[in-house]
This record gives C-alpha cells, sequence and structure tokens, in this order.
C-alpha cells in the first residue's frame, strides 16, 4: 500500500474522502471492540445511553456497587474525550504531523493493554471485569472524540444512534412526495442529501462488519482477536508517527 495513501488516513491536511477513509475504518474496529468487549465482559461500551440508564435505574434501587461501576464507565467516556482533545491540541501547537495519529497509536497501546489482561478474566473477574469495561469505555471515547474533531463532528463512530436516526431523516426526505405548490412560500421541494446518505449507510455496515468479525474471531481466538484490531490501528496512524521522528532528527 503506497506510503502516501496511509500518510492520508491522519495527516493534518483534511478532505472529505479522508475522513470517510479513516470514519469506515475506525466505525470497523468499533464495532469489533464492542462486540468482543461485549462477549468479554457482558456489556457493551461505545455508548453512554444505556450505561447512564443503567445508573440511573441502579441509584433509584439503591445498587450501590453497580452505580459505582457505571459511574466509573461514563467517567472513562468522557476522560478519554478529554485526552483525545489534548493531544489534538498540544500536536497542533506544535504543529505536528502526527497530531491526529496520536490518538489513535495511544488506542492501539489500550486494546492490546486489554487482550494481555484478558487471560485473568475468568481468575480475577471481580477486579479484572470493572478495569476492562472502564477500559473499553476509555478506548471509545478516545476515538470518538477525534474523528469528531478531525471531520467537524459530521462523523462518529463508536455509536449509531445518531447514524440510524440520520438516515431515516434522509430516507423520510428521499420518499416524500412533493405535489403542489413547491416555491420560495413553502421552503422549497423536499430533496434527500444523496451523498450524505451513502455517507452515512457506508459507516453503519462498517460498524456492523466490524461487530460481526470482532464476535466471529473472539468466539474462535478469545483475546488474540484484538491482535488485527491493533495492527489496523497502528496501519492508520504509523506514517505521520515517523514523519514526525524523521523530522526531529533532521
Amino acid at each position: 500500500m503506497p506510503i502516501n495513501y496511509l500518510r492520508g488516513f491522519t495527516k493534518p491536511e483534511r478532505s472529505d474522502a479522508a475522513n470517510l477513509r479513516l470514519g469506515r475504518s475506525l466505525a470497523f474496529v468499533a464495532g469489533a471492540a464492542n462486540a468482543g468487549g461485549f462477549l468479554a465482559v457482558g456489556q457493551y461500551t461505545s455508548h453512554m445511553s444505556g450505561i447512564v440508564s443503567s445508573l440511573a435505574d441502579n441509584l433509584a434501587l439503591g445498587e450501590i456497587n453497580a452505580v459505582v461501576a457505571g459511574l466509573s464507565s461514563l467517567l472513562s467516556f468522557l476522560f478519554r474525550a478529554a485526552t483525545s482533545a489534548i493531544l489534538i491540541n498540544w500536536g497542533r501547537r506544535r504543529q505536528l504531523h502526527s497530531l491526529y495519529a496520536m490518538p489513535l497509536m495511544l488506542e492501539a497501546t489500550l486494546l492490546l493493554f486489554f487482550g494481555l489482561i484478558g487471560t485473568n478474566l475468568e481468575t480475577h473477574r471481580v477486579l479484572f471485569v470493572p478495569a476492562t469495561v472502564c477500559l473499553l469505555c476509555y478506548v471509545m471515547g478516545l476515538q470518538n472524540a477525534m474523528i469528531t474533531k478531525i471531520s467537524k463532528a459530521e462523523i462518529r463512530t463508536t455509536h449509531v444512534t445518531g447514524l440510524v436516526t440520520d438516515i431515516g431523516i434522509e430516507l423520510g426526505k428521499f420518499f416524500y412526495w412533493n405535489v403542489g405548490n413547491v416555491g420560495a412560500t413553502t421552503g422549497g421541494a423536499v430533496r434527500a442529501d444523496r451523498q450524505k446518505l451513502r455517507l452515512l449507510g457506508s459507516l453503519l455496515l462498517s460498524f456492523l462488519a466490524g461487530g460481526l468479525t470482532g464476535a466471529i474471531g473472539f468466539k474462535h481466538l478469545g483475546f488474540m482477536a484484538t491482535i488485527p484490531l491493533v495492527i489496523v490501528l497502528l496501519t492508520l496512524a504509523a506514517v505521520p508517527v515517523v514523519d514526525d521522528m524523521l523530522a526531529q532528527r533532521r
């Protein structure tokens, strides 16, 4: 694969095509990590809606241990998003080629760590399951914040609620029957944004494909299934990091 093509995934100069390629790749990784994480700890970690709802339910029921676990997951996602923003702004201030690659390098490291600690889950579930949930929430928050910032909030990859909602809105426009007076006084004819619809559909399919791959991989390979995900992330991020290392030596 050409070096310039790989560099384009996370280089500072962005384009819609580059954002879409990166978004699809990260949606695949998020789907795979989410599915694998569920099989490992029995909980999805890519979205906060369920975690916040569970937090409220357990608080009402007085389940303090569950409340602490839910709050820890929420804070992990929140702090990881903040970390991503800090890394990107730090890299931008220093004019680094790898300002967008650094969060992915960190995500790859944490996913590798998830794979390594997985062997301890069965024998030390009380300790390692809550830590693993927080780790995965941390990873998801990191990735979601990075792609949100890099695409100016046009692309998100770790949850599909917004994707499905936006797809439904565009489909409603697509199938709307424009009849009667559709002049300026009525806001004009209703038209679907087909480019946006293709973008959203491709992200949804990438997340689904990643989830299927992650579930099958985890079923047959166990925690070793995280290794391909780590390789994908390192491939996306490596070239700009090397560019900065070479620039430091000059």
